[in-house]
């Protein structure tokens, strides 16, 4: 296990004891019997890999910033402003951390 952390461990490898039951028609349930077989895997690697590639796709677009051209461009100018000083900044900084002894 050197080198390897929890969260790149392979997922062959880690123990699967959750279960997803699903409702299906016969035709959806063919259609992906029949993607599986014809990429070589069984329905259950075959489904779970497309409804894990599926739900990282639909997370990362949840957390991704959408704007629009307009607003893109306005949010730019504000990190492009001079800084200003803020008053009692510098004195906050001075203190000593509550974090520590």
């Amino acid at each position: 296990m050197y080198g390897k952390l929890p969260y790149t461990l392979d997922m062959a490898t880690a123990t699967k004891s959750d279960r997803i039951e699903l409702r299906l028609t016969s035709d959806q349930k063919s259609e992906i019997e029949q993607a599986a077989a014809l990429s070589g895997r069984t329905v259950t690697d075959f489904s779970v890999s497309v409804l894990v590639r599926e739900a990282e796709e639909v997370i990362r677009f949840e957390r991704e910033l959408h704007l629009s051209k307009k607003s893109w461009d306005a949010f730019n100018e504000i990190l492009d402003r001079p800084a200003k000083p803020l008053s009692g900044l510098a004195d906050l900084l001075k203190r000593p951390s509550v974090f520590s002894d």
